[in-house]
């Protein structure tokens, strides 16, 4: 099977996301992504798993599924340093 997309990590900071897909890290706002995402805890945004297809990501304890691709258009690149 071969992945959509390579999702190699999923970080929080406040409410920012910091999601490693393709080798590129992007942050997104998690309040335009997801109510209940943005109410969790910390402990309920760490329980998620990742689909192997690499087309979304679902947590388990919030019963939430966002897709990769939705999440990349809301998103921010990271600006590499040079």
């Amino acid at each position: 099977m071969n992945k959509l997309y390579d999702v190699q990590d999923i970080n929080f900071n406040d409410d920012v996301m910091l999601l490693t897909v393709n080798g590129e890290c992007y942050h997104v706002a998690v309040k335009d992504a997801s109510d209940r995402l943005f109410q969790a805890s910390d402990i309920d945004r760490r329980l998620y798993k990742i689909a192997p297809s690499g087309y979304g990501i679902h947590w388990i304890t919030l019963d939430e599924d966002l897709s990769i691709q939705g999440l990349l258009k809301i998103a921010t690149i990271e600006e590499k340093v040079t």
